[in-house]
């Protein structure tokens, strides 16, 4: 089990709550957004701004946290290539269990608790990358780039390129009228 920096911005202190069942504690924190939090096509960037609405609940096994994340995901459209920029709040509830619990059946997966301290960025980064779409995009209704020529199709939903089946060229080229 690896130390937990104290200091981290998304870790959390639940020495004040206490481990007696049913103790609650509720705040709100801002923090700035991890590294590499996304994926290749859009994210978190880093340092932005994540505002996390918490609360901490002492269970008989561990703290469960339940929060809220603000955030803002910036990226670029899939279609059309243009910079986005999409808020988006996440909720995501998280158990973290005491280091003495033994849970039937639990997996290295499992979340826990070191020396009184919850590290959040884990659970945040896998609620964001569920959240994050696939293929962003900047409108419903983005026509995208033209398939041959790059062209944004949004400044001309018209533009399109003369194009001749190479099966006909053939034909094609018998009634060319070239003068000359």
């Amino acid at each position: 089990m690896s130390a937990v920096n104290p200091q981290a911005p998304l870790v959390i202190s639940t020495h004040d709550l206490g481990r007696a069942a049913g103790l609650r504690k509720e705040f709100s924190l801002t923090v700035p957004g991890p590294p590499n939090f996304g994926n290749a096509v859009i994210g978190v960037p880093e340092d932005s701004s994540i505002q996390l609405d918490l609360r901490l609940e002492a269970v008989v096994d561990g703290v469960l946290v339940t929060a809220v994340a603000t955030l803002t995901y910036q990226g670029e459209c899939a279609r059309c290539l243009d910079p986005i920029e999409q808020e988006a709040q996440l909720e995501f509830q998280e158990l973290y269990l005491y280091p003495e619990t033994v849970m039937p059946g639990e997996d290295e997966e499992s979340f826990r608790l070191k020396d009184d301290l919850i590290d959040l960025e884990p659970a945040l980064r896998d609620a964001a990358l569920l959240d994050l779409p696939l293929a962003p995009i900047c409108d419903d209704d983005c026509l995208g780039l033209c398939s041959q020529c790059g062209f944004r199709l949004a400044d001309n939903p018209d533009h399109e390129h003369e194009q001749t089946d190479a099966r006909w060229q053939a034909l094609a080229d018998l009634f060319d009228t070239k003068e000359g």
